[in-house]
């Protein structure tokens, strides 16, 4: 299901201990989650304080659909190297063709974009919940 997603939600904490939760685009590689943006961003500058983090992806619309999976865990920042140069290629792939062109961003937007990127790694704890509603659902039999 996490490959197959198109936006997660990453939920990072402030210094106070409260929650951020923002929808992200993500990748999925060797079976481990990857966000890239920004580095300047609040959500990374979160994560370089407290790596404790949370993701979630969910999908459907009956009931009987609703299918996804949340886990916590602790982030990690990528170096650069051949790994971060596959998920790099990974998000191309699967983002390039929902992107925005630069050209027909507002320059604030524009300028936010072409800064230093950060990506980080997710690694979760064995806190892995997942639902699946049509595993629930059985019809009644004649």
């Amino acid at each position: 299901m996490l490959e197959h997603a198109h936006t997660g939600v990453l939920s990072s904490l402030r210094a106070d201990g409260w929650p951020i939760s923002l929808p992200v685009w993500f990748v999925v590689v060797d079976r481990c989650i990857y966000v890239a943006g920004p580095a300047p961003t609040k959500k990374f500058t979160r994560i370089r304080n407290d790596p404790r983090v949370s993701f979630v992806v969910e999908s459907g619309t009956q009931w009987a659909e609703l299918v996804g999976v949340h886990m916590t865990g602790r982030a990690v920042f990528l170096d650069p190297g051949a790994r971060l140069e596959r998920v790099m290629a990974a998000f191309q792939e699967k983002y390039d063709r929902f992107r925005t062109p630069r050209p027909e961003m507002p320059p604030s937007t524009r300028t936010h974009y072409e800064t230093q990127t950060a990506t980080i790694e997710i690694r979760p704890d064995d806190r892995i919940l997942s639902w699946d509603n049509s595993r629930l659902f059985t019809p009644e039999q004649s």
